[in-house]
């Protein structure tokens, strides 16, 4: 087989082996952060989902075309805007249903799981090498893993602080563990996570537990409506008379972070999220 006969090649997420027989002309991302990549990679966009607009406020062409939202993409119009090329998420039930028709009407496309910073390196490692500009790579992706090893090379050796990671929502709240982002940066500078220990807190926040580990900080990060969810957390735990009494709390260490750079994936961002929890952590090493 030639490799010529084939513009790019490469394997995404799920493991399918994805072959672009010409450079793709008009791109439907089906996630917000994969369409801020794909600009961040010099590309254009056809169409993209709702969430570029709510949640990452894109400056777009008045010709970008809105097509649903990420959880219902309209597949009818990726189809009329006869896309070349669909950035998809194995997490979202309809972008792996979608996927079958798109395959069916020979649309290629590409799953990407973009979770920590390692992942957008990939992502746009795979979408820069599709627009031909390595510049890009290196401005938002090599440059930013510098940031990154920066700042981490110098909080190593630390004490290590403990942490509780609570994230709210209107109806509740749950802990969350080294697999989420915010975790993953928190661990990296070298934080213990008093949920790795204690895996009830992933299901229920038991007061008990976390008085019994006291953690030096505890962080929240918020979904959907922010201040439903942190009435909710207010109305909630809270209002426990022991809450007052943990040491996160009584030291100022009770701090909600930023959507941008602790809920929403950052991208070329990543870095400033290591820079600003790295201050917060160690304010000592960043006067």
């Amino acid at each position: 087989e030639e490799p010529s006969r084939f513009f790019y090649r490469f394997t995404d997420s799920l493991g399918n082996s994805i072959q672009l027989i010409e450079k793709p002309q008009r791109v439907v991302s089906l996630v917000g952060s994969y369409a801020e990549t794909w600009l961040l990679a010099g590309g254009t966009l056809s169409g993209v989902t709702s969430d570029v607009i709510s949640e990452r406020n894109l400056d777009l062409p008045k010709e970008t075309k809105i097509i649903g939202t990420v959880k219902e993409p309209n597949l009818e119009e990726i189809i009329n805007l006869s896309a070349d090329f669909v950035l998809l998420s194995p997490d979202i039930e309809s972008h792996v249903r979608i996927s079958q028709t798109l395959e069916n009407a020979n649309i290629p496309f590409a799953f990407f799981k973009v979770e920590h910073f390692d992942d957008y390196l990939e992502m746009l490692k795979i979408c820069t090498d599709i627009t031909e500009k390595k510049e890009m790579y290196e401005k938002y992706g090599l440059k930013v893993k510098d940031q990154i090893e920066g700042i981490t090379d110098r909080v190593a050796g630390k004490k290590n602080p403990t942490i509780l990671l609570i994230r709210a929502f209107s109806s509740g709240a749950k802990a969350k563990d080294d697999e989420n982002m915010a975790c993953k940066i928190l661990n990296d500078l070298g934080t213990v996570n008093i949920a790795s220990k204690h895996r009830s807190l992933l299901e229920d926040l038991s007061i008990e537990e976390i008085i019994r580990e006291d953690p030096d900080f505890i962080f929240v990060v918020t979904m959907g409506n922010a201040e439903e969810a942190l009435k909710a957390l207010k109305d909630g735990i809270e209002k426990n008379p022991v809450w007052s009494r943990l040491s996160a709390v009584k030291n100022n260490r009770y701090i909600v972070l930023p959507k941008e750079l602790f809920h929403y994936k950052p991208n070329a961002r990543w870095g400033e999220s290591y820079e600003y929890m790295s201050k917060i952590l160690y304010p000592e090493e960043f006067e």
